[in-house]
């Protein structure tokens, strides 16, 4: 049997390109609580002491735009001056457009946003349908903000990364070979206390006894010695620059478009998750152990000019037929993975870090209204599509 590795890493909510990204969805989020039909395109850039709000927006509502930056921040953690951007304190800058009707007259009658290809991946290796190295990575960072938010270790601060590497034998993960954690920290944590929380409180409670082996992983800790400066005073943050993170880690292709600060209209975003909740309902069909779909649209055009079906070798039909059927099972309209997926609702937020694919569907109250979130991970075409064949 032959072996590679395959390496993917997970960044916290307080690394600057997530911080941006969890600014631009929280802008969005408050958009569509008031106007579901609001047109967003929001990018964010945080710095030392300053965050910039620039894009394209026509609503019919108004967002106190500082305010919810502010409370974004203050919910990531970045609430004191000594973390180089302070929630009470910071500037709040804000240049922002009107979409442009030329963009509209096509949207509005039900075509897509813009041009492009988007990309949907799912695979058996996990019960989530995800490759191993961004889940475990994604369940890591996930892991280092529940430990700082809770208090269990009070030492963290917000930035953070992951990164999993996982030893695979014909397509088939069968152990953790590395791991990298680093973990940004106040200046007062010795290295060995830091060492033992994360190695006890994130690695191995987190990473599954049956594919991680503390004895012969090889684990990395802060690799450089200290982690104190960080987030956006370590380094500026710009909104849709972890796309790799957002998806699957490097597996499969990427069509190149970001997701966050993006309402629905824009196909980078509802493209990527109907493409996401298709090829995931054709591995828990059990059709294919592992599934890339492509989708294709032209500005203005309602319906794709191509739905493309990868079973990368593992279909138990030809892709030719496996396309054909996904192609009937689900309407890749964009006004019609609007409607079928509730995308005006303010969902977004909680998508903008760990991960957009992966996470369990769940109903819970935002702005006063009970709302699904991930509901493109939901599997309730499965039955529809064995019907097919």
């Amino acid at each position: 049997m032959s072996e590679r590795l395959f390496t993917s890493e997970s960044v916290t909510e307080g690394h600057p390109d997530k911080v941006a990204d969890r600014v631009s969805d929280s802008i969005l989020d408050h958009i569509l609580a008031e106007d579901p039909n609001a047109r967003v395109a929001c990018e964010t850039l945080v710095t030392t002491g300053l965050v910039l709000i620039a894009g394209e927006i026509t609503t019919e509502t108004y967002a106190e735009i500082p305010d919810i930056v502010r409370a974004t921040l203050k919910e990531i953690g970045y609430s004191d001056p000594e973390f180089g951007i302070d929630s009470k304190t910071c500037a709040v800058l804000t240049t922002i457009d009107r979409q442009a009707p030329e963009i509209a007259q096509g949207v509005d009658p039900g075509g897509a946003g813009d041009q492009g290809m988007m990309f949907g991946y799912a695979s058996d290796e996990t019960d989530a349908h995800m490759p191993a190295p961004i889940q475990y990575s994604h369940q890591l960072t996930r892991r280092l903000a529940e430990l700082r938010h809770s208090g269990a270790l009070p030492w963290l601060r917000p930035d953070g990364k992951a990164q999993v590497t996982v030893a695979y034998e014909d397509d088939r993960p069968v152990r953790i070979d590395t791991v990298v954690v680093s973990a940004q920290h106040s200046p007062d944590v010795s290295r060995a206390h830091l060492e033992e929380g994360i190695r006890e409180e994130v690695i191995a409670a987190v990473l599954p006894a049956e594919l991680y082996d503390p004895a012969t992983a090889r684990v990395h800790i802060n690799p450089t010695g200290s982690f104190i400066i960080g987030g956006p005073q370590g380094d500026a943050g710009l909104t849709g620059r972890k796309i790799i993170v957002d998806t699957y880690g490097g597996v499969g292709r990427h069509g190149g478009g970001a997701f966050s600060g993006k309402d629905a209209t824009k196909v980078d975003r509802s493209g990527a998750y109907a493409a996401r909740w298709a090829a995931r309902t054709v591995v828990a069909a059990g059709l294919a152990r592992r599934c890339e779909i492509q989708l294709a649209y032209a500005i203005g055009v309602a319906e794709p000019v191509s739905v493309w079906v990868d079973s990368q070798g593992t279909g138990v039909e030809p892709d030719e037929r496996l396309s054909k059927a996904v192609a009937e099972t689900f309407d890749f309209r964009p006004r019609g993975i609007i409607e079928e997926l509730e995308l005006r609702s303010p969902i977004y937020s909680p998508t903008s870090a760990y991960g957009h694919f992966g996470r369990n569907p769940e109903s819970v109250s935002r702005f006063d209204r009970t709302v699904q979130l991930f509901p493109w991970e939901r599997l309730d075409r499965v039955d529809r599509l064995r019907a097919w064949f």
